[in-house]
């Protein structure tokens, strides 16, 4: 009977490639994010553009009231939670915005003594 031994995973090379493919994997999930976006964001502007006109247009009222914006309103929230969903609510405020804004702070604290 033949015994096999089970040994760690040692080729080095290897290991690289499947991190740089790994690595790969998720830089094309994001660009694929991104694009998503973009589309959406496309589609949303046109197809918001001819509604609005073909309401405002077309209705008695014209272009007031809220019966041209309702479409790009409410679709324009489910816009906002793709923007946030591909790119991350640190977008606005990220990492080093708190330490920015207090340094701007106190620089203007310190300018109003001098």
């Amino acid at each position: 009977m033949e015994k096999y031994s089970i040994e760690p995973y040692k080729d080095k090379d290897e290991v690289s490639d499947f991190r740089k493919e790994e690595a790969y994997l998720r830089a094309k999930k994001k660009v694929d994010s991104l694009v998503g976006f973009y589309w959406h964001l496309a589609v949303y502007i046109v197809v918001n553009v001819f509604l609005i006109l073909l309401i405002g247009l077309n209705s008695g009222e014209g272009f007031t009231g809220f019966g041209p914006y309702a479409t790009a309103i409410f679709w324009g929230i489910g816009l906002a939670f793709h923007f946030i969903g591909v790119f991350g609510p640190d977008f606005f405020f990220g990492k080093d915005w708190e330490k920015r804004k207090v340094q701007e702070f106190m620089d203007k604290e310190e300018r109003n003594w001098e």
